[in-house]
């Protein structure tokens, strides 16, 4: 690939990356839209033609390994793995 043909994909690249932030933020707001009239409404689902859309709280255990790290560090220390990844940026 010529250096013009890597400055063209990485601007197309780019110009996608924006289009999908835009298409994101537009259906966040459809969202809010959906939220705002259920809560309106004082219920946690409702049918919208063939869609079952649904506003619920929900509970889940997640490990706070700050606390766990402060309060038993030795104990941290021997549960922590070290990973590698890899990052793809375009800047």
């Amino acid at each position: 690939m010529t250096n013009i043909e890597m400055t063209v994909t990485a601007r197309t690249y780019r110009e996608i990356q924006a289009e999908i932030k835009d298409l994101e933020a537009q259906a966040n707001a459809l969202k809010q839209t959906m939220i705002r009239e259920m809560d309106a409404q004082g219920v946690e689902e409702m049918t919208a033609g063939e869609y079952t859309i649904r506003w619920n709280l929900y509970e889940s255990n997640r490990l706070d390994s700050a606390k766990l790290k402060a309060d038993h560090s030795a104990l941290y220390a021997a549960y922590t793995k070290r990973t590698t990844s890899t990052r793809f940026q375009v800047a």
